[in-house]
């Protein structure tokens, strides 16, 4: 599939692609024409990608991490290292922090919205 039908099927723009590749996220083939292609496992490539930016991992550490992720056949990767797995540990207490500040966070606002809303009643 060439770019613009890839930044379509997983949301994410043109650009953000064409960045993905410098990081070395993501990989095309050239048509001769020069035109990127892509197969159809770059939409959940992709997907990832995307995931793994939003749990506040940078582009380094997703270009070290993606490689060691599921292939498309559903093999496990055999290169990750037992630094790698330390890091990623590392990184899930990381968010499992943050997750619990926003459930904390949850909780004060809902006592907050409970007491407006028996005030104003």
């Amino acid at each position: 599939m060439r770019i613009g039908e890839l930044a379509r099927r997983s949301g994410v723009s043109e650009r953000s692609l064409r960045y993905y590749e410098t990081q070395d996220l993501l990989r095309s083939e050239r048509t001769p024409g020069g035109q990127r292609q892509y197969g159809e496992w770059a939409v959940d490539r992709v997907i990832r990608i995307q995931a793994l930016y939003a749990a506040g991992l940078n582009s380094r550490k997703i270009a070290h991490l993606l490689p060691c992720m599921r292939d498309a056949d559903g093999a496990p990767s055999e290169i990750a290292t037992s630094q790698l797995v330390d890091e990623l540990s590392a990184e899930r207490t990381r968010i499992d922090a943050l997750i619990a500040d926003l459930v904390r966070s949850r909780d004060i606002l809902d006592e907050v919205i409970e007491t407006a809303s028996a005030v104003r009643d």
